[in-house]
């Protein structure tokens, strides 16, 4: 017997399920499939921060690099890892898809994180076993870094596609799933900077690498389970969404010198581009001017093209005003390790925490705020702006930048406390005795950090996820990872060149290996003051920033 055609109202638009059918709501999607992917980033987050929140540990130990250096050699790994979400995007969205990219990456991944427990495992006898254990620990390392980057964006662009933009119920539904999607991505990382780094540092490198290899395998079978729930997008265009955008830029140059007056696009799928002359980035628009002398179909470009490629320059200055944000992002996970390593970080009669186990208290906090920001502060906030997330994406943003700058003021005085203390106990020249000052000292800094990346980490996901056309979600969120990646990078460059400047004439670097004789409060001030800049240059740019349709 035929099967019944199911009503329009019970699909949802631009969407089928594993069998290729029309996605049906009551059984597809929706918060049971979005479950999975959160599950899945628990897993991949607690893979991902369980190696990287402890690396710089590893490098200044076992691999015996400098300070300075394995700074930077964390932040350059950190920040091409978040760079190459902006290759696994354009493939996902371009070639594979979502579900099959995050398969072949998450292949990749745990292929990483074997090679690099077994590279902790290689013995070191001689320098030649030495350089070996070196070369395949960096080839593990950034096999990591190209399966984060095909797996990152992609997930959660998945799981915000299990709920219909149309439909008003799932609509306030994805915003919530931001919010807890980051709280998912915090337990896990919680756990992994606990678990994985007492384990590193009290039992085995090499088994602390093999937990995350654990953790990312799971993740893979939790995905593979949820296949038969999840809604699949479909494609709204046949041309590749690049290769649309790329167009219209094309277009726009070639007919730069006609007129505006000329006629544009009448096709009725997009607005009317003849009354926006004077728009945003209006000069696109000539892109749907018709060449007189032109097959029109040959050469112009639709009304909805032409948006498409203005919704992506659009996001582009919010993008360059968070990036001091990003810089700042990177500190939690180096200095502030290495600063902690210096401390009395006894607890319950004698039991030292690991100085990268310090990092824990940002995802605790986050956990803690999440929780507050979605049950309490949404609700109270929607009353007043009659906002269905209570707040705009971008005033969100611009919370967390205030948040950070003063969050690295705050560890400037700590830091100058630190350095005050260590003088007062003539422990200045003796950086291997541990200095009379708690960690939880340090709790402050670590608990702003959590706020700030509440407001602005979760607004710049949903902000990247809302304004880029549909065939471009997971570069969406790609754009996202990307600022980070950069910041990562940047960061990187700022130490090198503090270093190369004020470690000259045998004087004492700002990040000298004698943290006692270093100056971590001047870099934390200079990186205050750009975050006050950068907010500054951010509200600028939100104040005329016009949301894509």
């Amino acid at each position: 017997m035929e099967q019944p055609t199911p009503l329009l109202s019970q699909t949802v638009e631009s969407a089928v399920d594993f069998k290729g059918q029309p996605a049906l709501r009551f059984c597809s999607g929706g918060w049971r499939s979005a479950s999975f992917m959160i599950g899945v980033e628990v897993a991949e987050r607690f893979a991902y921060y369980g190696i990287g929140s402890n690396l710089i540990t590893y490098l200044t130990g076992p691999l015996g690099q400098s300070v300075a250096t394995a700074a930077e050699t964390v932040n350059i790994w950190s920040g091409i890892s978040m760079l190459l979400t902006l290759l696994g995007a354009f493939l996902a969205d371009s070639f594979f898809g979502r579900y099959r990219t995050i398969l072949f990456s998450s292949a990749i991944y745990v292929l990483g994180l074997s090679l690099l427990s077994f590279s902790a495992m290689l013995p070191t006898t001689s320098s030649q076993n030495s350089q070996f254990q070196l070369i395949f620990f960096f080839v593990s390392l950034y096999l990591i870094g190209i399966g984060q980057g095909g797996h990152k964006p992609c997930v959660q662009a998945f799981g915000a596609d299990q709920f219909d933009a149309l439909h008003p119920q799932e609509a306030k539904s994805k915003s919530s799933f931001f919010n807890w999607w980051f709280f998912g991505v915090c337990a896990g990382t919680f756990v992994a900077i606990l678990l994985v780094t007492y384990t590193e540092e009290n039992l085995s490198w090499s088994l602390g690498f093999g937990i995350p290899c654990i953790m990312m395998v799971i993740a893979s079978f939790l995905f593979l389970f949820g296949t038969n729930t999840y809604r699949y997008s479909i494609k709204m265009y046949a041309k590749t969404p690049f290769l649309r955008i790329g167009r219209v830029f094309v277009s726009a140059i070639r007919n730069c010198r006609a007129s505006s007056t000329v006629t544009f696009d009448e096709e009725g799928d997009g607005p009317d581009l003849s009354e926006q002359n004077t728009g945003q980035f209006s000069f696109l628009n000539k892109a749907c001017i018709v060449p007189k002398d032109s097959n029109k179909h040959g050469v112009m470009c639709s009304a909805s093209e032409v948006e498409e490629a203005k919704a992506v320059l659009r996001i582009f200055p919010v993008w360059i005003t968070v990036l001091v944000f990003a810089i700042v992002f990177a500190q939690d996970s180096t200095f502030f390790t290495k600063q902690g390593a210096t401390i009395d970080r006894s607890i319950l009669s004698g039991f030292i925490i690991p100085a990268a186990a310090l990092d824990s208290f940002v995802p605790l906090s986050i956990v803690i705020f999440i929780t507050i920001y979605d049950l309490l502060f949404v609700p109270i906030a929607r009353a007043f702006t009659g906002i269905q997330s209570g707040i705009t994406t971008l005033q969100r943003i611009g919370t967390g930048l205030v948040v950070s700058a003063i969050s690295m003021l705050v560890a400037t005085m700590v830091e100058r406390k630190r350095l005050r203390i260590a003088d007062e106990h003539g422990l200045v020249d003796r950086p291997d005795i541990t200095i009379p000052m708690s960690f939880w000292w340090l709790v402050p800094q670590y608990t702003l950090f959590g706020l700030a990346e509440v407001f602005t980490l979760v607004g710049l996901q949903e902000f990247f996820y809302d304004q880029v056309p549909t065939d471009l979600k997971s570069m969406g969120l790609a754009f996202y990872t990307s600022v980070l990646g950069m910041g990562s990078i940047l960061s990187s460059l700022l130490v090198s060149i503090i270093d190369e400047v004020t470690g000259g004439s045998e004087q004492n670097s700002w990040f000298s290996n004698n943290l006692n004789k270093a100056h971590l409060d001047y870099f934390y001030l200079l990186l205050s003051a750009l975050s006050v800049v950068a907010f500054v240059a951010f509200l600028f740019v939100s104040k005329s920033h016009v949301h894509s349709r």
